[in-house]
């Protein structure tokens, strides 16, 4: 039998003008009432970036403009059946998304204050050591770049 891996990637959207993050409450039967990112399933062929535009244009309703990507983590499975990349994503600006049937709300916020409860997948995330490091890391230099 052949082990198929899943393999996704979604979007931590930081607003340069507000330096806001945006999260999205998932309406989802999988962890719906959570908020978590945009992003999605890696179909055949795909590139994570070409995954990122598609999914952040099906679930934001729109073509998101970014100024910088920076990836910020991968996350493996133990069973190595699911592979997730969570990528840093600079828009010059906030913006309100059309949402579709995935989420049914969203919220423009700090870091430090994410709406909970969080996804399963964004908690790890936010508690693997180095990862909230990383996203100060980026927020500093963009800061100092601008």
């Amino acid at each position: 039998m052949v082990n198929r891996v899943i393999e996704c990637c979604g979007a931590l959207i930081y607003s340069l003008s507000t330096k806001r993050y945006l999260f999205l409450l998932r309406d989802h039967s999988t962890y719906a009432g959570t908020w978590g990112l945009a992003g999605g399933k890696i179909e055949s062929g795909e590139t994570t970036k070409d995954t990122l535009a598609r999914e952040l244009e099906e679930e934001l309703g729109q073509t998101v403009h970014y100024k910088k990507i920076v990836p910020l983590e991968k996350f493996t499975s133990e069973n190595q059946e699911f592979i997730y990349h969570t990528y840093f994503i600079v828009v010059e600006s906030e913006f309100v998304p059309q949402l579709n049937h995935e989420h049914r709300g969203y919220t423009w916020v700090s870091i430090a204050d994410h709406p909970r409860p969080l996804h399963p997948g964004v908690w790890r995330t936010f508690n693997t050591p180095g990862v909230i490091e990383k996203i100060k890391t980026v927020e500093a230099t963009l800061s100092s770049s601008h």
